[in-house]
């Protein structure tokens, strides 16, 4: 594994990391770690929070152009984004603890308040939106402006069994359950399987699409929540 920034204690770590983690989120942790030292540009056994603090106020600056995020009116990256850039970068320095390398973590756990004995504040505050679902009109739409029966059957699954885009594209003949109207995903978010309900409608399209090379696809089904 090879970060691109000439550190044999960073590629050391990735090897660390795709021993225990999906390709994903190795490469999320190649991402965030080269965006970190770029910004920092300092070798790891130099790093300190005062580094860390600068790289967040970095993260949180107007990017380019004038573009604001319709969500909460900011210019710079997301919350959630900065945290599990701060997350990928702990990882490391707490490797780099275990290791011996650096004496302690310059990742701050949270934010000391004034109240003695509260817990402390989180580093990052990240909002908490309701997810926002889709309307049996949109949902219609959608499914109308697909081409192929392929494209109908992946969507399906993942509104009516609320699976990720990898899972679903993981899912084989194989995995259906018709007689219990289950699918088997073998891939889930950590590795993990799982047993999935779905609809029969869904598993009609998946074998009538399984036995033919994505011709059109025939006229949109209505859905309604009722």
């Amino acid at each position: 594994m090879n970060t691109g920034l000439d550190e044999p204690l960073l590629d050391d770590y990735l090897v660390f990391v795709a021993a225990r983690c999906r390709p994903n989120t190795v490469l999320a942790v190649m991402f965030d770690l080269r965006v970190f030292f770029r910004e920092v540009n300092k070798d790891p056994i130099e790093v300190n929070t005062s580094d860390v603090f600068d790289f967040i106020t970095a993260q949180r600056s107007a990017r380019r152009g004038n573009v604001v995020r319709i969500i909460d009116g900011e210019q710079g990256l997301a919350a959630s984004t900065i945290k599990r850039r701060i997350s990928s970068v702990s990882g490391l320095f707490a490797y780099l603890v275990a290791r011996g390398v650096v004496p302690t973590n310059p990742i701050p756990h949270g934010l000391m308040l004034r109240r003695p004995g509260v817990r402390l504040t989180p580093l990052i505050r990240v909002p908490r939106p309701l997810p926002r679902v889709l309307t049996p009109v949109e949902v219609t739409a959608l499914l109308a402006a697909l081409r192929t029966h392929r494209d109908r059957v992946l969507v399906q699954l993942m509104l009516l069994g609320g699976l990720r885009r990898v899972e679903a594209l993981g899912v084989e003949l194989g995995d259906l359950r018709p007689g219990d109207r289950r699918v088997h995903i073998r891939q889930g978010k950590g590795g993990r399987e799982r047993i999935v309900p779905v609809d029969d409608m869904f598993l009609l399209r998946y074998v009538i699409t399984s036995r033919r090379n994505a011709p059109p696809s025939p006229p949109p089904i209505t859905y309604s929540w009722c």
